[in-house]
């Protein structure tokens, strides 16, 4: 309403010549001091927070005022969290269902693996096809999978995401040499792959929750040249499930306050990945099945081609430096954080760690007891 108001008054002042204009640059200045006084306001108040309540209070209260802003029109809750700085875990956090996705995707097709098995073909599924409406987030959900590449270990495919020229790109293989909880850990220890990932310019945890386990992690990464590299601000969560004997570890992009856009990198805001691992006999002898299913919008110039075959070629080529890296710490005995049998807190001290209240923080266990997190 007030835009059309000033609208309005923009075309009057317009008709009435320079007097009209006179009179529009005070409401501009105007509208300039009132705008002015609220942010400050705003911050005075955050001030105020700060010195009153302590930083897991603060986040209590924010969090509630985020889910009454919530429904409401216009950015007001995302503001809120900006001005707070802070990041609010109740919208971001990842939840059991998406974890669950995951797993019964992998199911599906060991399904199918077991049906052709029992045909006489080898042990790699075929072709997956596409999902019933509302079983996955993703855009693409409708379209057929596209056979890519086929190894003697793997199996990869990609889909159109439906309104972009990107794509989903999903590897089925498997490994017989190192065991399920070297191959996890190797992927969730971040000091760990900045020695065997040469591309890694940057890799830490910015924050973790310790009601869900999610964390939210600052990854930069050279990309091949003339590229800028590339910076991706994501969260990620993982479970353990003993009694099912299956591992999945899920990511995707968010925005955090602590790591603003740099003008060094090029922000991805686009990116998704779920990696689920299931052992051929248990966590801890060799052998295991993996299914990972990613998409990404490296945000390139190049036609849509060109990125389908960097990325085509490159998701193999990583998934085998993770192999190696695996060997080597396993034949050198290299020293691997166990995030299979840490607890949350156990597991590092660089990143702040958030909880509802800090009252609760002494009586909250880390989770249920099959399933721990990184």
């Amino acid at each position: 309403m007030f835009p059309r108001r000033l609208a309005a008054a923009a075309a009057a002042a317009a008709r009435a010549g320079p007097r009209g204009g006179g009179w529009l640059a005070a409401l501009a200045n105007q509208c300039r001091f009132v705008t002015g006084l609220r942010v400050r306001r705003a911050q005075q108040i955050a001030q105020l927070y700060g010195r009153l309540y302590s930083d897991g209070a603060r986040r209590v209260l924010l969090g509630r005022l985020w889910r009454r802003l919530r429904g409401r029109a216009g950015h007001a809750s995302a503001v809120m969290a900006a001005l707070a700085g802070v990041f609010v875990w109740d919208e971001e956090r990842i939840q059991e269902e998406e974890l669950q996705r995951s797993i019964d995707e992998m199911r599906r097709l060991e399904e199918m693996s077991t049906m052709f098995q029992s045909s006489g073909v080898d042990r790699h599924p075929p072709e997956p096809k596409p999902q019933p409406e509302g079983s996955e987030d993703s855009g693409a959900r409708a379209q057929p999978w596209d056979m890519v590449m086929e190894k003697k270990h793997f199996k990869l495919w990609r889909r159109p995401i439906a309104g972009t020229p990107l794509y989903q790109y999903r590897v089925f293989g498997t490994y017989t040499d190192v065991t399920p909880r070297q191959f996890f850990n190797v992927q969730l220890d971040t000091e760990y792959r900045k020695k065997w990932d040469a591309l890694v310019i940057k890799l830490e945890v910015i924050e973790r929750d310790v009601v869900s386990g999610s964390e939210v992690l600052h990854w930069v990464t050279h990309f091949p040249y003339p590229m800028y590299s590339r910076d991706y601000v994501y969260v990620r969560r993982y479970s353990v499930d003993q009694e099912n004997n299956v591992m999945v570890l899920v990511s995707r992009a968010v925005e955090h306050p602590s790591v603003p856009e740099s003008p060094e990198f090029v922000r991805v805001r686009s990116y998704e990945s779920q990696m689920v691992i299931r052992p051929h006999k248990s966590f801890d002898e060799n052998g295991f099945d993996y299914l990972l299913t990613y998409s990404d919008n490296p945000q390139t110039v190049f036609p849509r081609y060109c990125v389908s075959w960097m990325v085509s070629s490159g998701m193999p080529d990583f998934l085998e430096k993770l192999h190696m890296a695996t060997l080597k710490a396993k034949n050198m005995e290299i020293k691997v954080k166990d995030y299979i049998s840490s607890k949350p807190l156990e597991i590092g001290g660089e990143a702040k760690a958030t909880s509802p209240s800090s009252e609760r923080k002494s009586e909250s266990s880390c989770g249920p007891a099959r399933i721990e997190y990184a």
